[in-house]
């Protein structure tokens, strides 16, 4: 989800409706809808979730939290391969607002799992249709679950999209936030550095 090589970084900090409060480059700027910042980003419309924003005359959604910056060549032009950059919350944790099949989740980043995974109470709530997977037997922190496997059409993080990706769903109501797990993680560039976390798909 890149916008513009001229926007170096943009981060969304806060949302209401109708207002946000943005990190752009560095700069911390609060925006109601309408409103453009000094370097001429602009808020065309936000909720409690995301944010539209404008740059240079393209749109994108941003979600709460997501960090976007384009990724340039050599010349200073933009590759079209963005990278994600997630900061731990208090407890060390990674979390990423992303999206199942177009559908919003907030999935919890997990590099023990070995695929995406969701509960059923997930999957029902975004309208995923797990019928014709296949059943199987997870082993869960709270011990022996069935689960079904099957693909996803598609899974994105920020501007990250992957489609026919691998993941589980686990008859019940955990795990409570979807799993990011190996098998979206290991088709992407990954790099820690303490509490930051940087994705970039690779091509």
């Amino acid at each position: 989800m890149w916008i513009s090589a001229h926007a170096a970084e943009i981060q969304v900090l806060a949302l209401t409706k109708d207002k946000a409060i943005l990190n752009i480059n560095g700069e911390r700027r609060v925006l109601k809808t309408g409103q453009t910042s000094p370097g001429g980003v602009t808020l065309i419309d936000s909720n409690s979730a995301e944010a539209v924003i404008e740059v240079d005359g393209q749109q994108e959604i941003f979600p709460l939290g997501v960090v976007v910056t384009p990724i340039t060549d050599k010349n200073g032009g933009s590759t079209g391969n963005p990278m994600v950059t997630l900061y731990a919350d208090s407890t060390g944790f990674f979390f990423a607002d992303g999206k199942i099949n177009n559908q919003p989740v907030r999935f919890l980043v997990d590099t023990g799992a070995s695929s995406i995974a969701m509960s059923s109470a997930t999957a029902d709530r975004i309208r995923l249709d797990y019928s014709k997977g296949t059943p199987g037997i997870a082993q869960t922190a709270s011990g022996i679950a069935q689960m079904v496997a099957l693909k996803l059409n598609s899974v994105s993080v920020g501007g990250i999209e992957l489609y026919n990706v691998d993941a589980s769903v686990i008859i019940g109501a955990f795990p409570t936030e979807p799993l990011l797990g190996a098998s979206f993680l290991e088709r992407l560039n990954m790099t820690r550095t303490g509490e930051k976390l940087e994705l970039k798909k690779n091509y």
